[in-house]
């Protein structure tokens, strides 16, 4: 089987990693329960930051962001290790600035997720991702965003949506946890 993984959100707990980044940063102390309230991806409106000013705030920290010490979920590396086990290819898809995607591939490798360099792709915009994931002709794809599971809904391909205070509109077969997640 070929399963395909969306990085950020899916795999790895970026947004909440960037949240206290952000408290850091900007010196306060804004809450967790705050945080998992929130309906949208992006997070600087619990800082009172208007969109332009929290877009220059995630742009200038991505280094910190990207390339620090954000965790995987639990269980994720260990699924994925499984799945290359059992024979199964893995592929990822993140649509990660180009810039950033040889340290992004080499980041991931590090926290200890299989990577094939072949099967690692980065650097497109969200729309775009549904033509990779067409080309590949993947039985599973994960991504925990409602804009680009979306695109998604005229496809053979079998969708799972990681679950985020910010996508539960959408009505897709969820990944919870890693832990207890089990293929349908």
């Amino acid at each position: 089987m070929r399963f395909g993984f969306d990085i950020d959100d899916t795999l790895i707990n970026l947004r909440e990693h960037a949240f206290h980044i952000y408290n850091k940063k900007l010196n306060q102390n804004i809450s967790l329960e705050i945080f998992n309230e929130l309906k949208t991806v992006e997070i600087h409106e619990a800082f009172s930051l208007t969109s332009e000013q929290g877009g220059q705030m995630w742009n200038s920290l991505l280094e910190e962001i990207y390339f620090t010490n954000c965790p995987a979920f639990e269980g994720a590396i260990e699924f994925i290790n499984e799945l290359q086990k059992e024979g199964h290819e893995i592929f990822y898809i993140t649509s990660r600035p180009k810039n950033y995607c040889p340290r992004t591939r080499q980041w991931v490798v590090e926290q200890g997720f299989p990577v094939v360099d072949a099967n690692f792709y980065c650097g497109m915009q969200d729309d775009e991702k549904i033509h990779i994931i067409k080309e590949l002709k993947l039985d599973y794809y994960f991504d925990d965003k409602p804009a680009v599971l979306n695109t998604l809904t005229d496809i053979p391909t079998k969708i799972y949506v990681k679950d985020q205070s910010y996508n539960q509109h959408v009505n897709i077969p969820r990944v919870k946890s890693w832990v207890d997640f089990k293929l349908q």
